[in-house]
């Protein structure tokens, strides 16, 4: 057994192949994972799955780009890319509507599915969601990082070492060596160095496709009425905690937790918590 997951496949959505692991019985959760370099479902959320599969049918899917799931993403819209291809799976895995628990990018896609086919959507947990107001303020340090991974001299293990105790959590110490050598493997894999996921976007067309990522431009954001719960740590250096009141102010079923000594990880940084809050909040039937 995988980190507490029993079951993995692939599935066809489209005309890629997205691969996804399954554990545990009840309401469907999707576990939508971060776009760092080298990340995956089962690395994002290892200290989740197992928590959570004692409430609900916990599905882990990589995201295009990622893992073992196919690597093309329409670089024109990223996230509206993402959204499709969750409703998507969900379509082929035959759920009406599921629960979505997003990190990061994996948030932002979240968002975006809730937006675009909002009956696929029940409850949402967002943590350090992206394109919360991106195009308002120079990118963070963190996130700079991130983007830029690819570029210059292109990967290395010093960069993602810098990135993921530097940028990533609150207490570099913390990260394991083995979890920096999993996620260097997966961001040197030749497909995603020539064509990597999460990058800045460039040339004519690139103002359109930051416009595109920034939810605070887009006047749905204030109709997703899905009972979420935003969790952001307080010392995330990647997604700035602003975002979370932003969102709290604009989305009419919104709850804020900002998670004190925390950054851009809190499901791993801060597991216990996250577990009881995410299983508590999904549980809620009102």
């Amino acid at each position: 057994m995988d980190k507490g997951v029993g079951t993995g496949r692939t599935v066809k959505v489209g005309d890629r192949e997205i691969f996804i692991s399954e554990t545990g019985e009840g309401p469907a959760v999707v576990l939508l994972h971060g776009g760092g370099p080298g990340a995956t479902g089962l690395s994002n959320y290892s200290r989740n799955i197992e928590a959570l599969s004692g409430h609900f049918r916990v599905i882990v899917p990589d995201l295009p780009g990622y893992g073992r799931s196919s690597k093309r993403v329409d670089q024109s819209d990223p996230f509206g890319d993402l959204g499709r291809v969750i409703g998507g799976l969900l379509d082929e895995l035959g759920i009406a509507s599921a629960h979505l628990i997003g990190n990061s990018y994996g948030g932002a896609a979240a968002l975006r599915l809730a937006m675009d086919r909002p009956e696929k959507v029940n409850r949402m947990i967002l943590m350090g969601p992206g394109g919360i107001g991106t195009t308002r303020a120079l990118p963070t340090s963190g996130l700079q990082q991130l983007l830029g991974y690819y570029q210059g001299s292109g990967p290395s293990r010093d960069k993602l070492i810098s990135f993921i105790r530097e940028s990533l959590v609150f207490d570099g110490d913390a990260v394991p060596d083995e979890v920096i050598e999993e996620r260097y493997r997966g961001s040197i894999d030749p497909e995603v160095v020539a064509n990597p996921p999460l990058r800045r976007p460039s040339g004519i067309f690139a103002l359109r496709t930051l416009w595109r990522m920034d939810f605070t431009r887009d006047s749905r954001l204030g109709k997703v009425e899905h009972p979420t719960l935003v969790i952001w740590g307080a010392e995330d250096k990647v997604n700035r905690p602003e975002g979370g009141r932003t969102l709290a102010q604009i989305m009419p079923n919104c709850d804020l937790y900002l998670a004190a000594n925390t950054g851009h990880w809190v499901q791993w940084e801060h597991a216990a918590l996250f577990n009881s809050l995410a299983a508590e909040f999904l549980d809620a039937t009102s």
